[in-house]
């Protein structure tokens, strides 16, 4: 799989062999997409198979979350907006989490993913976590961080981005 798309910090031609400083700065994203990926594929399945979550009402429901943490997000119309159909919003953010998890795991359009990935941290940390104290208690504001590396990269290596690239290349 090839790098970053262009002279990745050596002199190497398309035959020299790259040193090890190059070959870890080719890969350092990978563990966070690895993780990133895997942890938004289980978010969405978790959510998807809990009835009690994908409920307007009930103790561990997405609609009781929401009516919950109204008062205290930091942007009360998205909480608005969400308690309009409870349910419908739980199954937006869980397939919303099961798309950018696989995408990201695959490499498909992987700043797209990671740029949803962002998004979905973010209207979570502007409401469910907003007011946890202090801030870095919360874990929305850090995925939120941890998305954006991978919106600037994408996916270079190990990805179907990366094999798509290289194929596009070769037929030029």
């Amino acid at each position: 799989m090839s790098g970053y798309g262009g002279d990745s910090g050596g002199s190497y031609g398309p035959d020299e062999p790259k040193g090890l400083r190059e070959r870890a700065r080719e890969y350092a994203l990978l563990p966070l997409r690895i993780f990133l990926g895997v942890t938004f594929v289980y978010a969405g399945l978790d959510k998807l198979t809990d009835s009690a979550f994908l409920s307007a009402t009930g103790s561990g429901s997405i609609g009781e979350t929401m009516s919950v943490v109204r008062d205290s997000a930091a942007v009360p119309a998205l909480v608005d907006l969400a308690l309009r159909s409870p349910e419908g919003f739980g199954y937006a953010i869980a397939i919303g989490e099961l798309l950018v998890g696989l995408g990201t795991l695959v490499g498909l359009w992987a700043r797209l993913a990671a740029l949803g990935g962002a998004l979905i941290s973010l209207s979570l940390w502007l409401t469910v976590s907003w007011q946890t104290t202090p801030y870095y208690y919360g874990n929305d504001l850090p995925y939120l961080m941890a998305w954006l590396p991978l919106v600037l990269a994408g996916a270079p290596v190990f990805s179907a981005d990366a094999f798509l690239a290289s194929r596009r290349r070769r037929t030029r």
